[in-house]
C-alpha cells in the first residue's frame, strides 16, 4: 500500500477529533446522561458535547493509545498502533514508524532504512497533510444510540473540502471509539478501533530511539536557524 492511503489512515486517526473547547477530561457517565441535562440540548448539540468529550478522551493530558484495522478488499489493507499525549503521538504500521514529541517529527520506513526528519509543524512532511484538514466548526452534528453503541454522524457544511462526512461508533458504556466510516470525495472507507485505553502513557515512548535506527541512513529536512 502507498504512503499515500497509509497517511490517510494515520490522519483520519490523529485528526478526527478536532480541537478541545475548554470541556474537562472525560469522565464515564452512564448511558442516560443525555436525558438529564439541566437545559434540554438539541440532537446537535448533544453531538457534539459528546465529541468533545471523546477529544479530551483522546487527547488529553493522560494519554491514549488503539489498534486499528482497514481492509478495502482489492484496494488495500492495513493494521497499525497509535499513542497520543496532548501534541505528542507515535504511530507504527508493518513498514512505518513514525513519532513526535510535539516539536520534532521522524518517520522511519524499514524496507529502505530510512529516517526523515521534519519540524512537527512543518506541512512538508507529507504532502496530504494540508488537503485533508480537519475543522470541527466545519460540519454539522448529530447523534443516535440503541443499547449498545452512540453513533455521531459529522456532514460537511456547503464548500468543504477534504472529509465530506464521518460517522463515529462508541461503546455506549465506556465511551471508547470503536470505528470511524469516512467520506472523502467518493471513497469511503471503515477504520476498525480495538484495544483502547485512555490514561497510563508515559512521555518517553515518544521520544524516537536513535540507538534503534543506528544503520537507517538519515535524512534531515528542518528548517536550520
Amino acid at each position: 500500500m502507498s504512503l499515500k492511503w497509509r497517511f490517510l489512515i494515520a490522519l483520519l486517526l490523529l485528526t478526527m477529533a478536532g480541537k478541545g473547547h475548554g470541556l474537562s477530561v472525560y469522565e464515564p457517565l452512564c448511558p442516560t446522561t443525555l436525558a438529564r441535562q439541566e437545559q434540554p440540548l438539541t440532537n446537535a448539540q448533544q453531538a457534539r458535547r459528546m465529541f468533545n468529550q471523546v477529544y479530551d478522551m483522546v487527547f488529553g493530558k493522560q494519554g491514549a493509545t488503539l489498534h486499528y484495522s482497514v481492509n478495502i478488499i482489492g484496494v488495500f489493507k492495513t493494521e497499525g498502533t497509535i499513542w497520543y499525549k496532548e501534541k505528542k503521538s507515535k504511530f507504527i504500521d508493518e513498514k512505518y514508524d513514525a513519532y513526535s514529541d510535539g516539536t520534532t517529527y521522524w518517520r522511519a520506513e524499514r524496507k529502505k532504512k530510512e529516517v526523515t526528519v521534519f519540524d512537527m509543524n512543518d506541512d512538508k512532511r507529507d504532502k496530504y497533510a494540508t488537503k485533508f484538514q480537519f475543522k470541527p466548526d466545519n460540519y454539522d452534528y448529530s447523534i443516535k444510540r440503541d443499547d449498545r453503541h452512540y453513533w455521531i454522524t459529522l456532514k460537511a457544511k456547503r464548500g468543504v473540502k477534504g472529509i465530506k462526512e464521518a460517522r463515529v461508533q462508541l461503546d455506549i458504556r465506556t465511551r471508547h471509539p470503536q470505528a470511524i466510516r469516512v467520506k472523502l470525495g467518493i471513497f469511503h472507507t471503515t477504520v476498525k478501533i480495538s484495544n483502547f485505553k485512555a490514561g497510563g502513557i508515559p512521555d518517553n515512548i515518544f521520544v524516537f530511539d536513535k540507538g534503534r535506527y543506528a544503520d537507517y541512513r538519515m535524512v534531515d529536512k528542518r528548517k536550520k536557524g
